[in-house]
């Protein structure tokens, strides 16, 4: 005789029941899960907490900062601080550097990696073997810093901004990543495109790409944040172009001279309503931190949102080695 739904529902939920019991947490397992969440816990508060010290301390009364008042929540909130430091044109033009390296130079790591990723699948690619462990050696072995420096000076690249676009596109890791999950996709559908008159770049453009949205998410991620915290390019070529500067060059400038930076920002040399934000600044530990979130808290905020492609990404190609 068929059950019906209310018989099986009951059944689930008995047997849901019956498997609670026989799981039961002993005290040991009790003690334990306390033991684990409260360890793992206090680490993450102490992750999160640097950030939210520095957070705080920007947006709470200038004068209780300085006297070092602010510890765990803020005092007299306000955003004086942020609209005098993005107020000063060289902070706002490396704010617009870094953005437009970030979003160019990932855009065009995606594209190259992921294509040279695809022609690593080929077996019928030219001396395929070597050309794909001659990129990965590059994983493992440099130059140095000093033949860099001069390989890219003949390149012409230096004080230029393609120093920040050129060099990054072909990323030995992300190709792996590309390579590894695109032969999990079922050759039998490149083989029906190529039956039907579809060309390489048709393939990979319309098929390839769309499938593998998951792995280049991931790849993005990594050009997106290793462009955002880039600061050796910026620092080694970029001496005679302080408009290429990017924010971390520029951070770095200013906490090595944010007590020049607090005197130009009271002096006038910025605008009357960047002085007066930080006017009666006893030192200039507001400066520093304000510099600081302004870097750090883009790169913040977009993480967590791409973090569910970065881990189905990264799984779905790791089937195959």
């Amino acid at each position: 005789m068929t059950k019906t739904k209310k018989e099986r529902l009951d059944e689930k939920a008995e047997m849901l029941h019956d498997n609670k019991r026989k799981y039961k947490n002993t005290p040991s397992d009790i003690v334990f899960n306390i033991i684990n969440y409260s360890v793992f816990g206090l680490f993450t508060l102490s992750c999160i907490f640097p950030f939210w010290y520095i957070f705080i301390n920007t947006v709470s009364d200038n004068q209780s900062v300085s006297r070092g008042l602010i510890n765990f929540f803020p005092q007299g909130l306000h955003i004086n601080n942020y609209i005098a430091i993005l107020e000063l044109r060289e902070v706002g033009n490396a704010l617009m550097v870094t953005l437009g390296r970030s979003v160019l130079g990932t855009a065009f790591m995606v594209i190259a990696s992921s294509f040279i990723g695809y022609l690593m699948t080929k077996n019928d690619m030219w001396m395929k073997k070597f050309w794909y462990r001659f990129t990965i050696v590059t994983m493992y072995f440099n130059a140095g810093l000093i033949p860099w420096y001069l390989n890219m000076s003949m390149l012409g690249l230096t004080n230029s901004f393609m120093a920040y676009i050129i060099p990054g596109l072909v990323a030995p890791f992300n190709i792996i990543l590309v390579k590894t999950y695109v032969e999990s996709i079922p050759l039998e559908l490149e083989e029906s495109a190529h039956i039907d008159g579809a060309g390489l770049l048709t393939i990979f453009w319309k098929i390839i790409w769309p499938l593998s949205k998951p792995i280049l998410a991931t790849i993005a991620i990594f050009g997106a944040v290793g462009h955002w915290n880039s600061f050796t390019d910026s620092l080694m070529l970029m001496n005679n172009a302080p408009d290429l500067h990017t924010l971390q060059h520029r951070l770095y400038i200013y906490l090595n001279k944010s007590s020049s930076l607090a005197a130009m920002m009271q002096s006038g040399t910025s605008s009357q309503a960047a002085a007066a934000a930080l006017a009666g600044v006893t030192n200039v530990k507001v400066i520093n931190y304000t510099i600081s979130m302004v870097t750090v808290l883009p790169i913040l905020l977009v993480y967590p949102f791409m973090q569910r492609y970065f881990v189905k990404g990264i799984m779905l190609g790791a089937v195959k080695g």
